[in-house]
């Protein structure tokens, strides 16, 4: 029992470590060719990283720039999300055997 415990808790590590490493790239605004921001985000869901094209900054209407990092941020977190989960899927079932 106490063998496929320790394995349990070593796959998850793993799995943690492997989402560290996966990275979500989403554009909002802008064009087909050059997104107004683009953010990364990692499997832990944070963010790694915002561009902004200052092609795409108006500092009179700076609404629309909040509004596509919000989009951009919101739909990140979202495919980090259904990332972690569908990574974490498998482990998930035998977590109640480690007294969690």
């Amino acid at each position: 029992m106490a063998f496929d415990q320790m394995k349990m808790l070593n796959d998850l590590r793993k799995a943690q470590k492997d989402l560290k490493k996966q990275k979500v790239v989403v554009a909002a605004g802008g064009d087909d060719d050059t997104p107004a921001v683009e953010i990364t985000i990692n499997g832990e869901l944070k963010v790694e990283k915002v561009t902004i094209d200052p092609d795409y900054v108006d500092l009179d209407n700076i609404e629309d720039l909040e509004h596509n990092i919000e989009i951009a941020i919101r739909d990140g977190m979202q495919k980090a999300q259904e990332i972690a989960a569908e990574k974490m899927k498998p482990l998930m079932g035998g977590l109640g055997n480690l007294g969690l």
